[in-house]
């Protein structure tokens, strides 16, 4: 039993977490667990710090993420132990598997020496996962899995299959190490970098001809080379063929609200890079939306209409700042507008009791919204939390059906700071090759503080309105949601991506990204 103690007398622990080979998605759900009630990550490879920035794994602001500073694996094991004198949840952090990819086995052998409680939690390593995703078989043969730091002492180079885990800038040391083991110039290899991530590469060619000149990497970026007779049988270029892969495309959205769409981008290959163009902020009259969680507290109204994620974050945290929860809710009818807003509502324990069938929308749902009845319903007020900017359809709808509408100001909306001047110019030049918008407010602001997307960039509206907006501000739109919903919106974007380049395979052309083929102007439709 260890020694170090937290002050509940609940002993500390340093928990070895594989984070994978790049793929946030591919992170276990024993690892999201573990990093989401940690107290400090400690972490060697700078490469994960982007994977920890990454909004769907959700971490905690309270969570202190900290490079060691140790080379050796011993001395990184000490700084572990050490760090529990101040936090009870310690994460040890490492790319891929722990014991497989990294000197996990040697820290933890030091901290259980140390008088440390440890736990690990495996993680899927590059070594499997990224053939895998290059579309290699490595079922029925025997494999020998080399890291870069094994190179010089593995003995099976002659023969068989292996996968080497190493960096660009190794790769001359990789082909050095099999030629002088056995193998010869023209053996098959099958080389992948950046794994499993958007920007991967993968290149079939002989291991004389290898070289880190192949890629256009740093020579830091991470590669995994397959040697032998399961590159020379390559099955399937499943991972590269996904209809946005490689695609970079814009995401201008309040970061806390980006999750589910970058992810589902990613799901179809593309490389999302958010700009946040709205910032949120609370209502300058505090005071009112006070009043109107007084109000639902005891029971003033008969519905509460929630029109966005936001307006559900600003109720609920204003509950909890007095100790409230989502009991207070019962008895009261609940309505939102869209998918997004009804899961937000469910994530904290509310099932709406309205949503619009037809257009999810302020306009749909008053559409739908039953009329008052002196008879049926006890109340006739509605409490409807928005933001500044909202329109007046949904309340003018609702008093027209004779409700009397508390209309309150939970959140304000206000313009983002500019992005870097790299993000400015690649949206000015054309390197973006799609721009999704979700709302028209987002048109607006990210012209405002970014100017407006090239001609050649793919432009993706949510709705009618976002996309009147941006042809307002001489945007053509390519794609347009069949359903004002994100996630509708990523998957329509992946099916003109795919339509797009069967019609250049059509023509016997060569198929390249929106990015590639920058043009002066967009023809009119």
């Amino acid at each position: 039993m260890s020694a170090l103690h937290d002050p509940d007398n609940e002993p500390s622990r340093v928990t070895f977490v594989g984070a994978g080979p790049g793929d946030p998605m591919l992170l276990t759900l024993g690892a999201l667990q573990a990093l989401r009630v940690a107290d400090l990550v400690l972490i060697d490879d700078p490469r994960l710090l982007s994977l920890l920035a990454e909004p769907i794994l959700g971490l905690p602001e309270s969570v202190t993420v900290r490079r060691l500073s140790g080379a050796a694996a011993l001395d990184r094991a000490a700084e572990c132990v050490h760090a529990l004198e101040g936090a009870a949840q310690v994460v040890r952090l490492f790319w891929g598997d722990p014991f497989l990819d990294g000197r996990g086995a040697v820290e933890a052998a030091g901290c259980v020496a140390s008088g440390a409680d440890i736990h690990v939690i495996p993680g899927i390593s590059p070594q499997t996962a990224v053939p895998e995703f290059a579309g290699v078989d490595l079922s029925n043969t025997c494999v020998e899995l080399v890291p870069s730091s094994g190179l010089a002492s593995s003995n099976g180079f002659s023969g068989g299959n292996q996968v080497v885990s190493s960096t660009v800038g190794a790769l001359d040391d990789v082909v050095a190490c099999a030629l002088h083991a056995g193998r010869t110039a023209d053996q098959a290899v099958i080389a992948t970098v950046n794994g499993t991530t958007t920007r991967q590469q993968t290149l079939r060619t002989t291991l004389g001809r290898l070289t880190p000149g192949l890629f256009d990497e740093d020579d830091d970026a991470p590669i995994t080379v397959v040697i032998g007779d399961a590159a020379a049988a390559r099955l399937t270029e499943w991972f590269e063929n996904k209809p946005l892969f490689g695609w970079r495309v814009l995401v201008p959205r309040t970061k806390a609200q980006s999750a589910a769409l970058m992810a589902r981008l990613r799901m179809h290959g593309a490389y999302p890079e958010e700009v946040p163009t709205i910032a949120v902020e609370p209502p300058r009259q505090p005071q009112l939306l006070d009043r109107a969680i007084r109000g639902l507290v005891e029971g003033s109204y008969e519905w509460v209409v929630f029109t966005s994620i936001n307006a559900v974050r600003a109720v609920r945290d204003k509950l909890e700042e007095y100790g409230l929860d989502a009991r207070v809710f019962s008895g009261v009818r609940v309505a939102v507008v869209g998918d997004s807003t009804a899961k937000s509502l469910r994530d904290w324990g509310i099932v709406p009791d309205l949503m619009p069938v037809g257009e999810h929308s302020a306009a749909g749902l008053a559409a739908e919204f039953p009329a008052y009845d002196d008879v049926l319903d006890p109340i006739n007020k509605v409490f409807c939390p928005r933001a500044d900017i909202a329109v007046d359809t949904l309340v003018t709808g609702l008093t027209e059906l004779g409700w009397e509408v508390e209309d309150v100001t939970a959140y304000r909306t206000v313009r983002a700071a500019p992005p870097p001047v790299e993000t400015r110019e690649a949206i000015k030049t054309g390197e973006f090759d799609a721009v999704i918008f979700t709302s028209s407010s987002t048109v607006r602001n990210l012209v405002g503080i970014a100017g407006k997307p090239h001609a050649c960039s793919i432009i993706a509206a949510i709705g009618p309105a976002t996309a009147a907006t941006c042809e307002e501000h001489g945007l053509r739109v390519d794609v347009l949601a069949s359903t004002p919903n994100s996630m509708t919106l990523a998957d329509e974007l992946a099916v003109f991506a795919g339509r797009r380049r069967a019609e250049f395979v059509a023509r016997g052309a060569e198929v390249k990204k929106p990015s590639q083929r920058r043009r002066r102007r967009r023809k009119s439709s």
